[in-house]
């Protein structure tokens, strides 16, 4: 049987399926947000095709009652429709419920003949993602309506066809799902040992170490700046074109969303873009800290690299302190956001504000100690984003050809 071309708004119109924009500003006030309740999914909650739920913003029962048009249902595919339209999420039984928020769309199909896995990875597909690239108005942000959006063009197999390509790119993803659970429990595990020594007190041997002025003998209070090296980032001349398109990472806080290792960027720099500014190059194992716009994004270098004037990094002189760093500037988000607002939407911590925060600084012996410990766990999950990294690459390249039907299934 042949595929069937239309667009999305023609296949919602046919398949029992429908468009819809998240409730707007004058439905959903910032003031409406609690700190428990139902999650509501913006923008920045899209990580890595899935719903991230690290810091989503949350309405209790009454709003969500109020708003219950713009609740997610399992199958349901959301997108921004502004900022980074080329993301998008499937809604999972773990998302069942959620609130679809200001500056998002909702795919909902409700058709046995339209598997929804299938269509989240057709819109997944270059072609797709150019496509509404290339639609979206706004010269400076991205915007995507839901006219836009289903104008997109679509080929739909018969069913069983479509049910045995998303069967085939799922398993690369199931073992990707698998990955990001073994990645979150190593971080865990470090995680609670840097908390419970750091933050509890509980180190070896804290039994016998007196308190002074509220922390352990022989620890400091002191400034980032007296830990390591801050380093800011800078973008080089755009009006070069031969600064990019290289091979060393230039990282964005998109970049570092998700993951504890920045291993890919979308952007590289050449020899000569990152020559222009040989004083940004970071190393590896440097802790880098969004400070603009989104604050407290955290990630580690995985290579050298260079980053973006929105990002702070913390350079240590020893791979043992990056580890405590990290966890340290994991709990920064609050403060980032105090320090940066200045009674502005648009937080902005620039170097001399970030570098004077205050840090406890332990002895030595016991930071070398916590980094021996948790230096394997952090290797391992490495490892294991890069082999992320190569199972996305792999399906990023089989999902075209299967898409266009140039293999058949």
């Amino acid at each position: 049987m042949k595929w069937e071309r239309l667009t999305l708004g023609e296949l919602c119109q046919k398949y029992n399926g429908k468009i819809q924009t998240g409730p707007f500003g004058s439905q959903l006030h910032q003031s409406d947000y609690k700190e428990h309740g139902t999650p509501v999914v913006m923008p920045k909650d899209i990580v890595n095709d899935k719903i991230s739920i690290e810091g989503i913003a949350r309405i209790d029962d009454k709003d969500t009652e109020r708003l219950s048009k713009h609740i997610l249902k399992i199958g349901d595919i959301v997108f921004p429709r502004r900022g980074e339209i080329n993301k998008r999420a499937l809604i999972r039984k773990e998302n069942e419920g959620f609130l679809c928020g200001t500056g998002c769309l909702k795919i909902s199909i409700n058709s046995e003949q339209v598997s929804n896995l299938f269509l989240n990875y057709f819109l997944a597909k270059k072609e797709s993602v150019d496509w509404l690239d290339n639609n979206a108005v706004g010269s400076t942000m991205k915007n995507i309506s839901g006219e836009i959006l289903g104008k997109v063009p679509i080929d739909l197999p018969p069913l069983p066809t479509q049910q045995k390509i998303a069967s085939i790119l799922s398993a690369y993803d199931d073992l990707i799902e698998n990955n990001l659970k073994r990645i979150k429990l190593l971080e865990e595990a470090a995680q609670h040992l840097y908390r419970e020594w750091f933050v509890r007190f509980r180190f070896p041997g804290h039994e016998t170490v007196q308190m002074v002025e509220g922390l352990p003998e022989g620890w400091e209070r002191k400034t980032i700046k007296d830990f390591g090296e801050v380093i800011t980032g800078k973008t080089p001349s755009t009006e070069n074109r031969s600064f990019f398109g290289g091979q060393i990472p230039f990282v964005k806080t998109p970049d570092m969303h998700g993951n504890i290792f920045t291993i890919s960027t979308d952007i590289g720099l050449t020899e000569e873009g990152a020559s222009s500014q040989k004083n940004k190059y970071l190393p590896p194992l440097s802790v880098m800290v969004s400070c603009i716009g989104t604050a407290g994004v955290v990630s580690l270098t995985a290579d050298f690299c260079q980053t973006n004037q929105q990002i702070n990094s913390i350079v240590s002189d020893k791979d043992f302190k990056s580890f405590y760093v990290y966890f340290f500037s994991k709990d920064l988000k609050g403060l980032l956001e105090g320090l940066g607002s200045n009674g502005a939407t648009f937080v902005n911590v620039n170097k001399s504000k970030f570098e004077t925060i205050g840090i406890v600084i332990p002895n030595e012996g016991l930071l070398i100690e916590f980094g021996r410990i948790v230096k394997p766990f952090f290797t391992q999950i490495l490892t294991l984003q890069k082999q992320n990294h190569r199972l996305k690459t792999a399906r990023d390249l089989l999902l075209p050809r299967l898409m266009s039907g140039v293999l058949e299934v």
